[in-house]
């Protein structure tokens, strides 16, 4: 791992514990009117996003030791699961998340939480360009030989030196997205070092009209016997 990345690291420890505590003291006021109550339940939020960020930047280091084991993990659960956690933020940004599966329930060959952790990067990013009009879509469908998670929104055009990055298979490095300053460009790498792990493809398309992020994954050999 380069010494930019393991400077990342290193940082993201030391903040795990601001954040934590930032989070305890909005749970500890009491007695709070609507307005106050809602200031909380965004901090709460907030914290726990920035939790769930370390955490998985911490994740990072077990990778290199090989200690996350895959194992056959169904799709549809893992989504539903992150949707439901992000739904207060779409709602709360008065955004629409549509949802399609296509084809009969699969297992994919994945790590359960890194997986988790791809889906929700690829939605958090899609919250900040889902227009009243317009909704952010995600979509598991067969793919030749795999399944495919994608996430679609209706951002600014991805720059072509990060699609060409995603087009290789992996994101090298953190990094400001130009023309999409509400994205992520930290949640893009964890994603896609997530998934090289898991020996999954990631990648994105690039519409008129916003961006695909996707995730290829390998069907569970388990699921072919039977």
């Amino acid at each position: 791992m380069d010494v930019e990345v393991d400077g990342i690291l290193v940082a993201a420890h030391e903040l795990k514990e601001p954040f934590a505590t930032l989070r305890q003291l909005a749970l500890s006021f009491d007695e709070m009117n609507a307005s106050n109550e809602a200031i909380r339940e965004k901090m709460v939020s907030v914290s726990d996003r920035a939790i769930r960020q370390v955490n998985d930047l911490l994740r990072l280091r077990r990778l290199e030791e090989g200690g996350l084991e895959m194992e056959p993990v169904a799709v549809r659960p893992v989504c539903d699961e992150v949707m439901r956690e992000l739904e207060y933020l779409f709602r709360y940004n008065q955004r629409e998340l549509f949802v399609k599966y296509v084809g009969k329930e699969r297992l994919v060959s994945a790590n359960r939480e890194l997986l988790r952790s791809v889906v929700y990067n690829f939605l958090l990013n899609a919250v900040h360009y889902t227009g009243n009009e317009m909704r952010a879509e995600l979509v598991v469908s067969p793919v030749r030989d795999r399944v495919r998670i994608a996430v679609r929104d209706y951002g600014p055009a991805l720059p072509m030196d990060v699609w060409r990055e995603l087009k290789r298979g992996w994101v090298e490095k953190p990094t400001s997205i130009a023309m999409r300053p509400g994205s992520s460009g930290l949640g893009l790498f964890i994603a896609s070092r997530f998934s090289q792990y898991m020996n999954a493809n990631v990648g994105a398309v690039r519409h008129r009209d916003g961006t695909s992020f996707y995730v290829d994954l390998m069907k569970s050999q388990q699921a072919r016997l039977f």
